[in-house]
């Protein structure tokens, strides 16, 4: 994952100093991009342990449509739980609108349902994308995440928003555009969520997994991160893990964790690092 490492130095380089919603500033620059070909190897970072369950698990909950932390919590996931209410409350945020997007009619969309369609029966389309910019669910800003979710906003608004994939010689490659990227801390779970999801798709649809795309509005790292990051790049890449998937499931809402396997993964220590609220 050099390109991603690259980034990280040219933020560091050449980032620009900006105010946040967080109060916490951050270095800036705007308009990136790097690619990774599956075949390659999981994009999964050496430089620093992640923790696979918890992005595994965040893409199928996203996938199920749930916005409430309990089933996250109940299974070992808890990145979301500075934003929930006292009932674990996220508001409309992304599994509601990739799978369940409001009509003005009072019925839905199920979003990932046309992407699985289209990859099955019209490949060559280039509208086979999801995304989850609703702009009437965003939040107001004056407000905080909790105040939002409890009147029926998105807690946050989406970071990762649009997803558009692309087939080619039996093989579906994808590109998320992220608009705002932690670049730091989330910026690498992107990365391997986007991954995991291709994955999965390819395989429902039978399909190889191609490259997946990364593009990026505002890049930043926060200022309390900057010395982590100065420690990451200090560190030499190893080799790729790989990740296989154990079964096939009847549809793409039915993955658990216990069907990723993930091998050969040999990373350099986490470097820990506060999360901007």
């Amino acid at each position: 994952m050099r390109p991603y490492l690259d980034l990280l130095q040219d933020i560091l380089d050449n980032g620009v100093r900006k105010d946040d919603r967080t109060g916490t500033g951050t270095l800036s620059v705007f308009g990136r991009q790097y690619r990774h070909d599956l075949a390659e190897g999981f994009p999964l970072l050496t430089t620093k342990k992640l923790h696979l369950k918890s992005i595994i698990n965040e893409l199928i909950w996203f996938l199920s449509g749930d916005t409430n932390t309990a089933w996250l919590k109940a299974n070992g996931v808890s990145i979301w739980d500075e934003w929930a209410t006292e009932t674990g409350d996220l508001g409309p945020i992304y599994g509601a609108q990739w799978t369940n997007w409001p009509t003005s009619d009072g019925a839905s969309i199920n979003q990932i349902d046309y992407v699985v369609e289209c990859l099955r029966n019209n490949p060559d389309s280039r509208r086979i994308l999801f995304h989850g910019w609703n702009v009437e669910y965003l939040p107001d800003e004056k407000v905080s995440p909790q105040e939002n979710a409890a009147a029926g906003r998105m807690a946050l608004p989406p970071c990762h928003l649009l997803y558009q994939f692309y087939v080619a010689a039996g093989r579906l490659s994808a590109q998320l555009y992220i608009r705002s990227s932690d670049s730091f801390l989330g910026l690498p779970y992107n990365t391997a969520s986007l991954a995991v999801l291709t994955m999965m798709l390819a395989q429902q649809c039978d399909l190889e997994p191609g490259e997946i795309v990364i593009t990026t509005g505002d890049s930043h790292l926060y200022l309390n991160h900057l010395d982590q990051v100065r420690e990451q790049l200090s560190r030499e890449p190893r080799a790729l893990p790989r990740l296989r998937i154990l079964r096939r499931p009847d549809s793409i809402y039915d993955y658990r964790f216990e069907d990723f396997e993930l091998l050969d993964y040999h990373p350099h220590a986490h470097i820990a690092a506060p999360v901007a609220v």
